[in-house]
């Protein structure tokens, strides 16, 4: 269950009751930010892209992933900060991740008991295998020697998590549509997704490992340039592109942006992004 707490604005002395959102981590755990009771909200007068994001560690497999921070809306027009007490990052988060992300290593052949060894064994049958009723460090399921075990390919087969279904979050503001692409590009697989140091030329970039995202939030369809300008930017970057607008994109930019393997999805109200073209198929299909 999320947290809330009575919050009171310093405008109008008005008291509301504030309820902490509830986001979707990568492995499916609603993950809620920790309020801060102790201390007073905070009016949010300037806007500072650090302020606007938090650190939230998962309940279930620790993976530390950036949300929005809490903010409530007055009546009175006043936007609140709302005190959030985040843990710190815990030290061996690093090398956690390394022991996580790294396969179990199979276990090496484990050599035969000896015939000569065994109670009562005859001199000469060394090169006998082990019967079916002789104990071995085997299960009895194992193949032999003859038959190769094709337990190599199944573990690396199922190293691939499942995603869980993407949780949209509705679109009001500029902001949501943000927020909404930041969330679906965590969904994909990508990660320390943030705001991108260079500016679009239009909307607003997101960057993360291996990814360069565009996110047009305005009315106008994306032209062939925005396509252009965004794959230009990733290329000389050496990262994946993604382009997200909520007005869609003219016929023109659809025929670039397929001859450049960019993947379009469109913004719908409910926050869900929607696949416009073949890579923008695949990549919502397969993921990062």
């Amino acid at each position: 269950m999320p947290e809330s707490m009575p919050v009171r604005c310093p405008a109008c002395r008005r008291e509301h009751l504030y309820t902490a959102p509830v986001y979707p981590c990568a492995c499916g755990t609603p993950t809620a930010p920790r309020l801060d009771p102790a201390a007073d909200p905070v009016v949010a007068e300037h806007r500072a892209w650090d302020d606007e994001w938090i650190a939230l560690p998962c309940t279930r497999c620790d993976r530390r992933n950036h949300w929005p921070h809490p903010e409530l809306g007055c009546p009175c027009g006043t936007v609140l900060r709302i005190p959030v007490a985040v843990p710190p990052a815990p030290e061996t988060t690093t090398a956690s991740l390394v022991s996580d992300s790294t396969p179990d290593a199979a276990p090496g052949p484990t050599a035969a008991p000896s015939a000569a060894s065994e109670p009562g064994a005859t001199p000469g049958a060394t090169s006998a295998p082990p019967s079916a009723s002789q104990p071995t460090s085997a299960s009895p399921s194992q193949p032999t020697s003859a038959s190769p075990s094709p337990s190599g390919s199944a573990t690396r087969s199922g190293t691939r998590p499942v995603r869980p279904a993407f949780q949209p979050r509705t679109i009001r503001t500029a902001r949501d549509a943000v927020t909404s692409a930041a969330l679906y590009l965590r969904w994909l697989g990508y990660r320390d997704i943030r705001r991108a140091d260079q500016r679009p030329p239009n909307g607003i970039g997101l960057a993360g490992h291996g990814v360069l995202a565009q996110v047009d939030p305005t009315v106008r369809p994306a032209a062939p340039r925005d396509v252009e300008c965004l794959w230009l930017t990733a290329m000389t970057e050496s990262a994946d592109c993604v382009y997200f607008s909520l007005a869609g994109y003219t016929d023109d930019a659809r025929s670039r942006a397929d001859a450049l393997c960019v993947p379009l999805f469109v913004l719908d109200l409910t926050g869900t992004p929607r696949p416009v073209n073949t890579p923008a198929g695949d990549l919502s299909t397969d993921g990062a």
